[in-house]
């Protein structure tokens, strides 16, 4: 199978040849060491944006320097109904390096959001219905054309639109105070964003992507049962909804600790859970996640902190893991989803991996553990 085969075949419940093994696009280094992982089983997991938007009725001014504070970048938005500001940390190398990522694959950090005190709601809810979005479908096209076989290409969402409010726009502290406190003005705004992602929702379900992904980070220490059932459930419906209906499947990154949402994970209409982490960043077990999803594929976020333990305790982990996924299906590994990867590990992944032919036993696994040494 190529590589775009074999991570498609696993994410229609069938068996592949081997356990698929990817690295996300925004991270992968490009030069020697890349170019053998790849050649052994790495493929790439590219996402990419479906449409362009733009606020007609809204100036936007970006500062830097002295009057924005030193260091950080200041965006003005300026509507109608008021004027929002939000200001950015930018390491070095954002702009030259992948997604606006910088050397060290930092995006840019928000130190102060766009919703502080009530009255910001009021004009970032002009925003949000002023917003008009356009299906544009040549990043997507371009990135086909020159992936070809070596990978898939997945049309990018935003967060889902409660995770917007509280990852992007208020922050996690003042979003659990607002919520408490003045919940109207926060329903109100999250209402208001769920209706117009639904524009978006048919545009990336019309795509010529292998998938479609919401960008959220859920997180059960974040996020308790109650609001992921109340306002995270819902959107993945709505979207499901679209999305199947034109033949795609629909992923959503959940890479922190799910142990506490596992049974509402299982009831929600997501076909791939990406960036699943297992211990010891997260606290499910794969085997547990895998009997309990059991219409979902699950993408494994390799833990970034085995790899800090050296190479020998990344060899010993993913072995480990292997057998407790065996037989193998409706399993991918992901290099990593949060963090750059060393030459030396992704090349010890790869050396596993280009042996792990499904369907996986104990035996075939110690035979690869032997083949190492």
């Amino acid at each position: 199978m190529t590589y775009r085969e074999r991570i498609l075949t696993t994410f229609h419940g069938q068996c592949a040849d081997k356990i698929p093994f990817f690295h996300p696009w925004r991270r992968l280094q490009t030069g020697e060491a890349e170019r053998e992982a790849r050649n052994k089983c790495m493929g790439v997991w590219w996402q990419r944006p479906c449409y362009v938007e733009t606020m007609p009725h809204v100036d936007i001014v970006e500062r830097r320097g002295p009057s924005s504070g030193l260091g950080t970048t200041l965006i003005e938005y300026h509507t109608p109904v008021g004027t929002v500001t939000e200001r950015l940390k930018k390491e070095p190398g954002v702009g030259e390096w992948k997604q606006q990522r910088s050397w060290r694959d930092v995006t840019p950090w928000t130190i102060e959001r766009r919703i502080r005190k009530l009255e910001d709601y009021d004009v970032v809810k002009f925003m949000v219905e002023d917003t008009v979005y356009k299906a544009d479908y040549f990043p997507i096209e371009q990135a086909k054309g020159w992936l070809g076989q070596d990978g898939v290409i997945i049309a990018s969402l935003p967060h889902s639109p409660m995770q917007t409010l509280i990852v992007d726009w208020v922050g996690t502290p003042t979003f659990y105070i607002h919520h408490a406190r003045h919940r109207e003005k926060v329903e109100e705004l999250y209402r208001a964003i769920d209706r117009r992602y639904e524009e978006i929702y048919t545009i990336a379900a019309e795509s010529p992507a292998d998938a479609v992904i919401f960008g959220d980070n859920v997180d059960g220490v974040l996020l308790n049962p109650i609001l992921f059932q109340e306002y995270f459930m819902p959107s993945y419906e709505k979207c499901a909804k679209v999305v199947h209906e034109k033949g795609m499947l629909l992923a959503s990154h959940f890479d922190g600790r799910l142990g506490i949402l596992k049974d509402l994970i299982a009831k929600c209409p997501l076909d791939i859970i990406e960036a699943f982490h297992p211990p010891p960043m997260g606290d499910l077990s794969i085997r547990d996640a895998l009997d309990l999803w059991r219409d979902k594929v699950i993408l494994v976020g390799f833990p970034a902190s085995v790899y800090y333990l050296g190479t020998d305790t990344v060899k010993e982990y993913l072995l480990d893991l292997l057998k407790s996924i065996t037989p193998g299906d409706r399993v991918c590994i992901e290099a990593s989803t949060e963090n750059l990867v060393s030459d030396e590990h992704l090349l010890v992944l790869g050396s596993i991996l280009e042996n792990a032919s499904l369907p996986l036993t104990e035996e075939k696994i110690d035979e690869i553990q032997r083949s190492l040494v």
